[in-house]
């Protein structure tokens, strides 16, 4: 089953000031379009001018990810476009009065509240994500940055941090499941080391600066004209250091707030890959040049893809894995035998998908009439196929396969895009189009024989009870 593209039902506003510029600035989140993503509007340049939100537009990481296009700049979009991913939104027109996002308290908590009171809508589209079928890695020897993406159902981020302060030590976080972001990193503050502030604040970088928008990290004494000095800067009469290296006295909302804000970065960057994912990244050290690093990688990884799909080449699957069953046991779930028994080996079985092998050799019975001279595998039985596999997908489903059946109820969007010859496997993957209701069962198929799609199918099929000999359709199969 497919998810559904979402987009919120209002346009919503929030006021702050820029964490970097001290500007002033309204951000209204807008609904969006199907397909349309993360895009960014000037509203106070002429023209309007639109920055999507694309690793390819950054242009600068060095405190926060910057985008451009065409002269139009928009500054800390990190923090906004991980609210959107940890809501799991997927269109959205981000417009600002200014170029930068409000810092807010320098976490996501009050864009996933502004975001949660417009209201969240599910769109007509399918979701599209990117997976990965092998490991991704990333490396930064200079900055000792370190990240690794690997197959995942789920996107699921761990994190280590470490600077080398005592302050800090090191720290671990991780979000295990998408639904966790909410509640237990989009909350989590920026952090800074008093010795960056102190140089932020000498170059006048940090013109919005607050206390109540960042924890400020001591890592030594603080002397007392230091204090006086931040005192006058900040405003606040009773600025002090009380318990281990933490400014005026803030109260982390979590013992590993800090890594837990990283862990935050890296779902706001990575979203500029343009899509939602499904990985586990594991980063150490990270920040926001290799998180952008690693974007681009992933975003290469998706443009690499659809050029084969354009030109129907895709990723061979590894027909070395042991088969979750082989033929002995597929014969012990379906009642197709020889000549009519065309599936060899089941790779795997999930909640909404199968993937199933069908070996073509030239000793197959049809091959005596159906073009002996120039042997094809017709593509009637190349559905047929395809159905034995979805078969044994819907009788995976029920406790008492032997006592079951399935039936052909419906074809639909058939196509056939390359022959398929004696010696080739074909691998057919099918996924639940919709769940299993009153016994229908409604699949989408496709197949491949190494890197080439050969066809694809929409099919639907009825589940019925088998009582002796006779096959009596249940109650739930109708």
């Amino acid at each position: 089953m497919s998810d559904k593209q979402r987009t919120i039902q209002k346009s919503v506003s929030v006021s702050g000031v820029g964490l970097h510029t001290g500007m002033p600035v309204t951000l209204t989140f807008n609904p969006a379009p199907e397909n349309h993503w993360f895009k960014f509007q000037r509203t106070d340049l002429e023209g309007h001018p639109i920055i999507e939100a694309d690793a390819d537009n950054v242009v600068d990481t060095s405190r926060g990810t910057t985008l451009e296009k065409n002269g139009a700049k928009v500054h800390t979009t990190e923090h906004v476009l991980a609210a959107l991913i940890g809501l799991k939104i997927d269109n959205c027109l981000i417009q600002l009065t200014g170029p930068e996002m409000p810092i807010m308290d320098g976490s996501s908590a009050r864009f996933i509240e502004m975001l949660e009171s417009a209201g969240i809508m599910e769109q007509q589209a399918d979701r599209e994500y990117f997976e990965l079928s092998e490991n991704l890695t990333y490396e930064d020897p200079v900055k000792k940055v370190e990240m690794l993406a690997v197959p995942q159902d789920d996107f699921r981020v761990t994190v280590m941090v470490d600077y080398g302060s005592e302050v800090l030590g090191t720290q671990h976080a991780s979000m295990y499941h998408l639904s966790d972001f909410k509640t237990e990193i989009a909350p989590c503050r920026t952090f800074v080391f008093l010795r960056e502030l102190e140089a932020l604040l000498q170059h006048n970088l940090i013109k919005g600066g607050d206390m109540d928008n960042a924890i400020v990290l001591v890592d030594s004494e603080l002397p007392q004209e230091k204090l006086d000095y931040l005192r006058k800067v900040f405003n606040k009469p009773d600025v002090e250091v009380k318990g281990r290296g933490v400014l005026n006295n803030t109260k982390l909302r979590f013992f590993n707030e800090p890594a837990r804000h990283k862990l935050l970065d890296i779902v706001g960057d990575l979203a500029l890959v343009g899509r939602h994912v499904k990985i586990h990244v594991l980063a150490a050290r990270p920040g926001h040049a290799g998180n952008v690093s690693f974007a681009k990688k992933i975003k290469q990884m998706i443009k690499e893809e659809q050029m084969r799909k354009k030109k129907n080449i895709y990723e061979p699957y590894n027909l070395n894995k042991t088969p979750l069953y082989d033929v002995n046991q597929i014969q012990k779930i379906l009642p197709h035998r020889q000549p009519f028994l065309f599936v060899d080996k089941i790779m795997e079985i999930s909640e909404e998908g199968i993937v199933g092998v069908k070996n073509v050799s030239m000793n197959e019975e049809f091959f005596k009439g159906h073009f002996p001279e120039s042997p094809v595998f017709p593509g009637v039985l190349q559905i047929e196929a395809m159905a034995q596999v979805g078969g044994i997908f819907a009788l995976s489903k029920v406790p008492d396969p032997e006592n079951y059946l399935t039936f052909f109820m419906s074809i639909d969007k058939v196509k056939f895009k390359n022959q398929v010859i004696p010696g080739d496997s074909i691998v057919f993957k099918l996924s639940l189009i919709t769940p299993i209701r009153r016994g229908i069962v409604h699949m989408r198929g496709e197949a491949f024989v190494r890197e080439k799609q050969v066809m694809e199918a929409e099919m639907m099929a009825l589940l019925s009870k088998v009582k002796g000999k006779e096959v009596k359709q249940t109650a739930e199969a109708v």
